[in-house]
């Protein structure tokens, strides 16, 4: 049985926190359970970038997810989109 809705979410953050980057594509958070389907993965990492909790950010091609203060750490600015 894969993680509850929940779980993923807070995985997702962690994995956010912890990568070596700051950006990180969507496919990363596909790791973060191996039972749910991209779509939902997807999905649920929208929920903490309604709440602020990870923000989207732009290369110019291609869109990523990242935390807000790590962008702020990596661009020296407020976290651009």
């Amino acid at each position: 049985m894969g993680m509850s809705d929940e779980e993923i979410k807070a995985a997702i953050i962690e994995k956010a926190t912890k990568a070596p980057k700051p950006q990180l594509y969507i496919k990363d958070f596909y790791k973060c359970d191996s039972d749910t389907k991209p779509r939902k993965i997807k999905n649920l990492a929208n929920d903490p970038v309604k709440e602020g909790k990870l923000m989207f950010w732009s290369s110019g091609s291609t869109t990523m997810y990242a935390l807000p203060s790590r962008i702020k750490d990596e661009e020296g600015a407020e976290g651009i989109n």
